[in-house]
């Protein structure tokens, strides 16, 4: 039995409360996760788990060793760390979960990082909402607002606004709005990424407000709602790395100055801290690196715009 292989299973079955899903990690079966499991059970003489049809527990001698495989891996993944730092540059395929506003951001920086790295692969994976690392194969997902899953590793990695905006021939033919309150009078394109996607939230003068829009079409994805808000359908609420070059051409109106959207954190996830490939660990310090430099960039720049990432 490899021992650190074993541990290493254990510790992710215990995290993630899945057989199937540690093996979909490894790339390997069910099965040869679970005979890891029993071999670690013979070799120490005690039960880790308590199995039902319907979910799996650790025991107390379960819980013991997930605590000493935890200090254990950790040193083996410094020792790993020390001895490998020096070795070949990095390859394979990583796979990153990453918002569409994020990904026009960063897609243009990544042949830098894979100039540099002739064998590294870089796969996005974009979409608004929520990506299940496990389901997706992700190695790294990038994710704005709550993060519900407690077995993920998550690092806030800075923050993001939004702005209120619309197309001219829109506000031609229904007006500005001069305050967050008159929103209920227009026509809102809604990006569907939560149960209070309608509920818009801005700082005005005197401190926070909310108001509920609404419209005829929404959607789950801002590319369509920037879409349709472009063609002249109506008041959308974007980030603002997202319409940028709309609001600079004159195809949209930023709108609401005065009242900056609330700003949202925008997260880093992975499944462990432990084990990560050196190829996915080049490319979250690539991209932490790039969303750092952008925020110190904006922030001299000083545009009328808020920055598109806040680190």
């Amino acid at each position: 039995m490899d021992l650190i292989s074993a541990l290493r299973s254990f510790t992710r079955v215990a995290e993630t409360g899945s057989f199937t899903a540690v093996a979909r990690e490894q790339g390997s079966s069910q099965s040869a996760v679970t005979r890891q499991i029993a071999q670690l059970e013979e070799h120490f003489g005690v039960r880790l788990f308590h199995r039902t049809t319907r979910r799996i527990s650790l025991t107390d001698d379960g819980d013991s060793l997930l605590a000493h495989a935890r200090q254990l891996l950790d040193y083996a993944e410094s020792m790993e760390a020390e001895l490998g730092r020096h070795s070949a540059s990095p390859t394979g395929l990583v796979r990153v979960g990453i918002p569409v506003a994020a990904s026009l951001f960063l897609a243009p920086r990544m042949p830098t990082l894979l100039a540099e790295h002739p064998g590294l692969a870089v796969e996005f994976v974009v979409r608004d909402g929520f990506s299940d690392m496990i389901e997706d194969r992700l190695d790294l997902a990038l994710q704005s607002g709550e993060i519900a899953d407690s077995s993920l590793v998550v690092r806030t990695v800075g923050m993001f606004g939004r702005v209120a905006v619309a197309a001219p021939s829109y506000l031609e033919a229904r007006g500005m709005p001069a305050s967050p309150s008159a929103l209920t009078d227009h026509v809102c394109v809604v990006h569907d990424n939560g149960p209070d996607a309608a509920t818009w939230r801005f700082t005005g003068p005197d401190g926070p407000v909310s108001v509920r829009v609404g419209g005829p079409f929404m959607a789950n994805n801002s590319q369509a709602v920037h879409a349709v808000s472009r063609a002249g359908h109506g008041i959308a609420l974007l980030p603002e790395v997202q319409v940028i070059d709309d609001i600079r051409s004159g195809r949209l109106i930023r709108l609401l100055s005065d009242y900056p959207s609330q700003q949202v954190a925008l997260h880093l996830l992975y499944p462990t801290r432990r084990n990560l490939a050196p190829r996915t660990r080049v490319v979250m310090d690539f991209l932490l690196r790039e969303i750092r430099i952008s925020a110190e960039v904006a922030a001299r720049v000083g545009e009328g715009i808020v920055d598109p990432f806040w680190a």
